[in-house]
């Protein structure tokens, strides 16, 4: 039942509503807009809510202007009419909630409809609470500070959420920067073996990674390259230095000991959902296999070899020709890349040595920058 008397709708005491002391700030200086066709109505709506010591109240009696108000600054609660002209509520509520992204629309329906219809299209509209006129004041103060608490919550929940998500975001960079660089570790222990500067990986990464650019690859695979592809050579940790280091050809058990490090490293990387620990075994098993069937371990040929792996092919053998190795000297550049022709449709994907060498210039760069004496 309405207190007092009534005013063009809106029931009023003649003084402050007996509505609970509210001690929050945050609601007291919620920003609230009021749309509502007749300016009396306007008038006593904003009165009272300033009375109550909301200190931040917008008013308007043209539904355009409202909404134009709320595009440039969105408001925490909109108490809403909605036979009116212009645009009645339900578009207001319409062209709101387009505006209205991030965040979900807080909307207290104030009319003089009371039909079941009317309702339900106001709540399937988006609005949150629904209140007829004439309404009792006290009812209407309540009903906004608990609209404006449920507001609030929501805004805590959501700052909450991000800090959270801020937080997780950072731990998760940091262990995957941790495992990067426990990734680059290994590999360059395995490479510290046969080469003591350790440069190979570094160089070869960034050919593999340039080259899978220059294929066309995703920005991700590129990067996942890049990153899996120095544990290449992590299994010739299993590899004795005696052969390993051995300032000359192989004898055959000795080749048959070696031939075992690509299957070493993909058993040190296996047993791990990580799609970087997944691409890193795959390169450290395969990288040695030939286009032609002729590697090791499996024989596999042309296409069977992981693209990944064949990327790596190129890159490692071009700068294992171009560096100096206990058991070898550097070769030039030009019969490296004769090498690489020559082994086109044998040894390696013929498709990347075209691109390779169209992009020759680029990968000798990196060549240069990354060199053993610049270390």
């Amino acid at each position: 039942m309405a207190i007092g008397r009534c005013l063009l709708g809106v029931s009023w005491s003649g003084g402050k509503a007996l509505a609970p002391n509210l001690d929050s700030v945050d609601i007291k200086s919620a920003r609230i807009l009021v749309i509502d066709d007749q300016p009396a109505n306007v008038k006593i709506i904003e009165k009272m809510l300033r009375s109550e010591g909301y200190s931040s109240v917008s008013c308007f009696t043209d539904p355009r202007e409202g909404v134009n108000s709320y595009q440039q600054s969105p408001y925490e609660l909109v108490l809403l009419d909605l036979n009116m002209p212009h645009m009645d509520g339900f578009e207001v509520m319409d062209r709101l909630n387009a505006l209205t992204t991030s965040d979900y629309l807080s909307v207290l329906v104030l009319t003089a409809q009371i039909d079941r219809d009317t309702r339900i299209r106001a709540l399937q509209a988006g609005a949150r609470d629904f209140l007829n006129k004439p309404f009792d004041v006290v009812e209407l103060i309540n009903r906004i500070r608990n609209m404006l608490e449920v507001r609030m919550l929501h805004h805590q929940v959501r700052m909450q959420n991000d800090a959270l998500e801020e937080k997780i975001r950072a731990r998760t960079e940091e262990l995957e920067q941790t495992r990067l660089e426990i990734i680059r570790r290994l590999g360059r222990a395995a490479e510290y073996r046969d080469n003591e500067t350790g440069l190979h990986i570094v160089r070869m990464s960034k050919m593999s990674k340039l080259l899978a650019v220059k294929l066309g690859l995703s920005k991700a695979d590129c990067d996942l390259i890049l990153n899996a592809s120095p544990m290449h050579d992590v299994g010739k940790i299993g590899i004795p230095d005696a052969i390993l280091l051995k300032p000359g050809k192989l004898a055959p058990a000795e080749w048959q000991t070696m031939q075992k490090h690509p299957e070493i490293g993909a058993e040190l990387l296996s047993g791990h959902a990580s799609g970087l620990l997944e691409a890193a075994r795959q390169i450290a098993l395969c990288h040695h296999e030939k286009w032609d069937g002729s590697g090791y371990p499996a024989g596999l040929r042309a296409e069977q070899i992981p693209l990944f792996a064949r990327i790596v092919a190129v890159a490692d053998v071009f700068d294992a020709l171009t560096s100096e190795r206990p058991y070898k000297k550097a070769w030039s550049l030009d019969d490296a890349i004769n090498y690489l022709r020559e082994g086109a449709g044998l040894h390696f994907d013929p498709h990347l040595i075209d691109i390779f060498l169209a992009h020759l210039d680029e990968f000798v760069a990196i060549r240069e920058r990354y060199s053993d004496q610049s270390a």
